[in-house]
């Protein structure tokens, strides 16, 4: 399968992180050359997409896409790593309205700055910050501007809120959900995250990697976006 070029769209599991998505799919598809457009979490699962072959060599032109999550937010707690699979450090009680929690969602639409968390692989020093975090090293870290285009409630049942977001590339979910925790005054940490877009590549195309495992050569083809028509599709001239 070594003449394979294009993108995939996997739905990535929870529990692994993308790197291990990345080697699962070389041994899948016998490729040493795939890469990926952008990071999800280990705790997240969804849309990773996937560049196979000579698609790697056109990953610049999708660095800068925007993408969609659905996420929920635990109340009342808050974490080293600002999710739950960190330690806890404080829990608040949570007394917080469908009106309190909707109005502070307000205050993160648009232009915002976040500080990018400990457990980001963002670069400061040369070093990246998960790897000092490992070491039970913190530094200090200078907020970055990031756009939300979109930030919707979908579901309140205290302690727990589930919420869509539209944002720009950067963008850290783990920290949106800490800070609207923050805002509210009884701290937040994400427990649930699910990206649902990455550009024009949506959940809808994706395939988990038990049946990209399964799959025959013709069921890769069909599933494999060529480079060139990616290209087109997001309208740039390579």
């Amino acid at each position: 399968m070594k003449h394979l070029n294009g993108f995939l769209v996997v739905d990535k599991p929870a529990g692994i992180t993308s790197h291990d998505v990345v080697d699962r799919a070389r041994r899948i598809l016998g490729i040493r050359k795939i890469g990926h457009l952008g990071t999800l979490d280990p705790l997240g699962v969804g849309v990773l997409v996937l560049a196979v072959g000579q698609a790697t060599k056109a990953v610049r032109y999708f660095v800068e896409d925007e993408k969609e999550y659905t996420t929920i937010v635990r109340l009342g707690v808050i974490t080293d790593t600002q999710d739950l699979d960190g330690t806890v450090i404080e829990e608040r009680p949570v007394a917080v309205t469908v009106e309190a929690f909707e109005q502070a969602l307000e205050r993160f639409r648009g232009d915002i700055e976040q500080i990018p968390p400990m457990v980001s692989a963002k670069k400061v020093g040369g070093k990246r910050l998960y790897k000092l975090h490992r070491q039970g090293i913190e530094i200090e870290r200078k907020p970055k501007p990031v756009h939300i285009f979109e930030i919707d409630l979908r579901d309140f049942s205290p302690p727990e809120a589930t919420f869509h977001v539209r944002c720009s590339k950067g963008t850290y979910i783990r920290t949106l959900c800490a800070d609207i925790g923050e805002a509210l005054g009884c701290g937040g940490a994400m427990a649930w995250l699910r990206r649902t877009r990455s550009g024009f590549f949506s959940i809808e195309q994706a395939v988990t990697l038990e049946a990209l495992e399964a799959m025959s050569l013709d069921d890769i083809y069909r599933v494999l976006m060529p480079t060139e028509r990616a290209i087109r599709k997001r309208g740039v001239r390579p």
